[in-house]
């Protein structure tokens, strides 16, 4: 499978927000497991209030699934909630990748 299309979705966590946070991400892995074109998806920590999205996709048509998808959704609804300021997304073009 060729991987074309990616996403990085940086978040900012709300002073004291950051183990719900973490427990959002967690949490989210469950719902990309139901999105066969999510080929790759990483939920990271990038700083001590700072955490990323990294996900991965053959085309643009699953990208665009992803983010109209649950999580999309749940990330949306939580926002206000949990970070300082909206995700930060931006579309990525893959140029090479190695997956198992």
């Amino acid at each position: 499978m060729s991987i074309t299309m990616g996403l990085l979705v940086t978040l900012e966590a709300l002073p004291g927000k950051e183990a719900e946070v973490e427990e959002f991400l967690v949490a989210g892995r469950s719902l990309v497991e139901e999105e066969p074109a999510t080929v790759a998806w990483f939920a990271v920590r990038l700083g001590p209030t700072t955490f990323a999205i990294v996900d991965f996709f053959p085309d643009d048509a699953g990208r665009t699934a992803h983010l109209q998808g649950k999580v999309g959704q749940a990330l949306a609804a939580r926002a206000d909630e949990l970070f300082a300021k909206a995700p930060d997304i931006t579309q990525l073009d893959v140029v090479a990748s190695k997956l198992p």
